[in-house]
């Protein structure tokens, strides 16, 4: 997700639209529900996944088996803290059912590169309170401005050198080295990729890594391109996939087409979509159950834009309910029912 000053992705999308605290809390608590007796407990995605990996174009489970990840994905980590307590965590791992959460650490926008430091440590306690609950998690270096990633590539080597050397015995961490390289070519985005990944490798070895797009990670979509250049020259690396973002409200069916078409040469992984637009507005369910049905047959994985509770269509939480500490269905807009639907499955 990008801020509203991005003129350029602005006006890229609206061409398209145009043209075409770790506490653990029983579930019934934590949704508001009266207590009784406790079910069985059911294997944790993590438990019953394993350690994941990259065979053909799916993500798939220790044993081999195609799997497909849901949830969300936090906002800026800087922003709505309120919505990442432990108990908003036990909504999503035990109410939602979500398996995978998304930590987006934004490399400027006053975040990382303001507080190294305290931004390390925050994307590090977020990756502890999810694995606690058994979830996967994705640590996302949030790129948007500037569009070349290598612009920040002294950061990154720290924040990814830092963070998969606290997790490195961990089997539930995926590491998405930038979000949304913009202006420039695949052989730039391939390159940089390149020198980040030997350093979360050289470390967590097994690990998974989401590699971006061009054209703020749609494939090339939104710069006219296509995804043919990461077809004929794709990173040299294995247990890799490729990022796409969508927004159900501005993409309509050309980025379905697109998404459709590209994840039967590579493995796809949704790291970010909305029901709304890119700026946070309109509510076309209708065309993002159509993504939905998609990524459900092929089995690509997703996270939702945003665990938020601002006043915009795309967040999930009422405006300022999250300061209450409630996360029960009464504290969703009709965005977050919704998205908590399609993430139960």
């Amino acid at each position: 997700m990008r801020s509203l000053t991005s003129r350029g992705r602005r006006a890229a999308w609206t061409s398209l639209a145009l043209a075409g605290t770790l506490g653990l809390i029983p579930a019934t608590q934590a949704h508001g529900a009266e207590s009784g007796p406790k079910p069985k407990a059911a294997k944790t995605p993590v438990q019953a996944y394993g350690q994941l990996h990259v065979c053909g174009t799916q993500l798939c489970s220790a044993s081999g088996k195609p799997v497909q990840l849901r949830g969300m994905s936090t906002h800026g980590t800087q922003w709505y803290p309120q919505c990442l307590t432990g108990a908003a965590l036990d909504a999503q791992a035990y109410d939602w059912k979500a398996s995978v959460l998304r930590v987006s650490t934004y490399a400027r926008e006053g975040a990382y590169s303001t507080d190294p430091k305290k931004y390390t440590a925050l994307a590090n306690r977020l990756v502890d309170m999810a694995s606690a609950r058994g979830m996967y998690v994705i640590v996302d270096w949030h790129t948007i401005h500037p569009g070349d990633p290598h612009q920040d590539l002294d950061n990154a080597r720290a924040f990814f050198k830092q963070i998969a050397e606290r997790h490195k015995r961990k089997h539930n961490v995926i590491y998405e080295i930038a979000n949304e390289p913009n202006g420039v070519s695949w052989p730039t985005i391939r390159s940089y990729s390149e020198k980040i990944i030997p350093v979360i490798r050289t470390r967590a070895p097994g690990s998974v890594v989401l590699v971006p797009t061009r054209g703020w990670a749609t494939l090339g979509l939104a710069e006219a391109a296509t995804e043919r250049a990461i077809v004929k020259d794709p990173v040299r690396a294995k247990n890799v996939m490729y990022t796409f973002h969508f927004y159900a409200t501005a993409g309509q069916e050309q980025f379905l087409k697109r998404l459709d078409r590209a994840s039967d040469k590579l493995p796809i992984f949704v790291s970010e979509w909305a029901v709304a637009s890119w700026n946070g507005w309109g509510k076309d369910y209708a065309m993002a159950q159509k993504y939905v049905d998609l990524m459900a047959k092929k089995k690509i994985g997703w996270t939702n834009w945003s665990l938020s509770d601002n006043h915009k269509d795309l967040s999930v939480f009422k405006k300022d309910t999250c300061s209450t500490g409630k996360f029960g269905t009464s504290s969703l807009t009709p965005n977050g029912v919704w998205v908590r639907q399609r993430t139960r499955g």
